[in-house]
């Protein structure tokens, strides 16, 4: 269980005003695209969050940020979500799947940070298992820390890889550990691995925006939507 950690204070992810209006005008873009995936498929994303302990002091933001996210994607259509979290001792849950923004909403209101170790390779092993009954688009992942062995992570996250399912590592902090855990997942499943911290909410909500156009209309949504964080997110997935 990581102790709380200094966040850090990059001045790209610093938000400015000019990025707030560079967002409202991504999300009024998203807002325009068309409904559904290529084919009239539904997206499926499956969001996972880290809920130990180390991740309290941020919480509450968090989770408005995660629910923001959701109430504004959602009016592109065609995006099911399953919410995954860890926690505690041995904890680790999945919701149903779900396609409406408030019960996911909802469902994230009830998670409570408790103490324990990061249990990353569950979430990994469980989008396997998802992958196998249906596809999946694209899986996000919020979290601060890791404390699990690299190389067995990353033999999960190249079957995930083979799969054509991107992973999204949305780091918390500057943790060392957690930047080459996440950088390596990110890598090996072609999605992409950005930090955040306290002062660059307004950048994470644009990031988590820009995965869940990405989720509902693949690659080319994303290409089309502009805004920071789609290009932010395509050029990360193109290392």
């Amino acid at each position: 269980m990581k102790a709380p950690t200094k966040r850090g204070t990059d001045a790209e992810l610093s938000p400015e005003a000019s990025a707030d209006r560079e967002i409202d005008a991504f999300i009024e873009r998203v807002r325009a695209m068309p409904r559904g995936t290529a084919g009239g498929a539904r997206g499926r994303l499956i969001f996972s969050m880290d809920a130990t302990m180390s991740r309290q002091p941020a919480w509450d933001r968090a989770q408005h940020l995660q629910a923001r996210m959701f109430e504004e994607t959602a009016r592109i259509g065609g995006l099911d979500v399953q919410l995954v979290f860890y926690r505690g001792y041995n904890e680790c849950k999945a919701s149903r799947w779900v396609s409406d923004a408030a019960r996911l909403a909802s469902l994230m209101s009830r998670v409570e940070c408790r103490g324990g170790y990061t249990q990353i390779g569950r979430v990994l092993g469980h989008v396997l298992k998802e992958a196998g009954r249906s596809a999946v688009s694209a899986v996000v992942h919020v979290g601060d820390a890791c404390e699990e062995d690299i190389d067995a992570l990353s033999a999960r996250a190249g079957e995930i890889g083979l799969l054509g399912i991107p992973v999204f590592m949305f780091q918390e902090g500057a943790d060392p550990d957690a930047a080459r855990a996440f950088a390596e997942i990110a890598r090996l499943t072609g999605g992409a691995h950005c930090r955040f911290d306290e002062g660059s909410a307004a950048r994470l909500r644009d990031l988590l925006s820009a995965v869940a156009v990405y989720a509902a209309g693949g690659r080319p949504a994303l290409e089309a939507s502009g805004g920071a964080g789609a290009r932010l997110l395509l050029e990360r997935m193109g290392r």
